[in-house]
């Protein structure tokens, strides 16, 4: 029997569908999103204690000695000790940028995170924290540095764990024979607000204003003081719920056809349910625990992006995995600069952006709510 031998009509035909699915709408955001990312990231590195110009800066940011040794590529990515460079390019390279890669990981786990909720719970008011994730990790936070203090230098592993251990709770209290998008968001709002009036009452218990001032920057969401030990840690966890992100793009889609008509397709749908919101638990979770908990990016992200591009998953989750980065790092320009020098929480300004934002949505919306 021949071997039938693909031809040049069927090569062309397939990178024209994947051309009809990498359309201009979502070139254009993947372009303005990396443009505000790097502009960003170029303003971020441009300040700080040790006095630079700008453009000397700049000049460190492509220092060709650092960007092409693969010896300090190494040392950044896998620890070690980083080889010998001049001082602006250490100082650049060694404690500026890597608080501008762990704010573009954080932006991209929380947008990608916030687009899957939304498509799991059916819900556009739907974010990373809305199944009791942030609620979850802010009193495990609060614990450890209250009531566990020996344990602080753990604090990201405990953020992470009190994260997934909310998560189960509200889908233990969601479960009646399967679970449903609206028991699973009512399910988020008890867990959510129980675990965020136990962690005001902690507060009350803080008798040390270094551990409030600890406490408040991780339950608002902060950069300051991050390193490559960040990077490492969130970048492996980042890569994973990515790629598990973007091959699960058909099942978000069919998710949002409704149970009855994924269940006809075939799906299992309460087992890609469970998985589905395993991966956006661990995509909030790698952010919680580098940068506590940000407000906002999730919910507002996969919104702009579902403007610019539809609601089509597999382009709506690579839009999200650039503009979130876009809109964590400018936000972290402001946070840098609005009180110069005085640094505030990212996630204040998240939040004053946010909040408008959203209040502009559901005026301009007739009908918000179920996707």
């Amino acid at each position: 029997m021949a071997t039938e031998i693909p031809s040049e009509t069927d090569a062309t035909s397939r990178r024209e569908q994947w051309l009809d699915w990498f359309d201009g709408s979502l070139f254009t955001l993947v372009v303005g999103s990396l443009a505000v990312t790097v502009a960003g990231g170029l303003v971020q590195v441009s300040f700080g204690a040790f006095s630079m110009s700008i453009v000397e800066a700049w000049q460190a940011v492509f220092d060709p000695n650092v960007v092409f040794d693969p010896r300090a590529w190494e040392a950044f990515l896998l620890g070690g000790e980083v080889p010998e460079m001049n001082e602006r390019s250490l100082i650049v390279w060694n404690i500026r940028l890597p608080r501008v890669f762990v704010g573009a990981l954080v932006g991209m786990n929380l947008a990608v995170s916030g687009a899957i909720f939304q498509a799991v719970t059916r819900n556009e008011l739907a974010s990373p924290f809305i199944l009791g994730v942030s609620s979850g990790a802010g009193l495990a936070i609060l614990l450890t540095l209250v009531v566990f203090s020996g344990l602080a230098a753990f604090l990201p592993v405990v953020a992470s764990v009190g994260g997934a251990i909310a998560f189960l709770i509200v889908y233990a209290i969601a479960w009646k024979n399967g679970t449903s998008p609206v028991r699973l968001v009512l399910a988020g709002v008890i867990v959510g607000t129980v675990f965020s009036s136990l962690q005001t009452a902690l507060f009350f218990f803080a008798d040390n204003i270094g551990v409030v001032q600890s406490a408040i920057a991780w339950t608002t969401g902060s950069l300051t003081g991050t390193d490559w030990e960040q990077v490492r840690m969130v970048l492996p966890w980042t890569a994973v719920a990515m790629l598990l992100a973007l091959i699960s793009s058909r099942q978000l889609n069919v998710l949002l056809l409704g149970e009855q008509t994924a269940s006809s397709l075939g799906m299992s749908v309460e087992k890609v349910r469970f998985a589905l919101s395993g991966v956006a638990v661990l995509a909030a979770a790698a952010s919680i625990a580098v940068a506590g908990i940000v407000g906002f990016v999730g919910l507002i992200v996969p919104h702009v992006v579902r403007n610019v591009v539809g609601s089509d998953y597999k382009k709506l989750v690579v839009g999200c995995l650039f503009a979130g980065p876009a809109l964590m790092v400018a936000a972290d320009v402001g946070a840098r600069l609005a009180l110069n020098p005085v640094q505030i929480p990212v996630g204040i300004v998240t939040g004053l952006v946010g909040g408008p934002y959203f209040l502009y949505l559901m005026r301009k919306q007739e009908q918000m709510g179920e996707i």
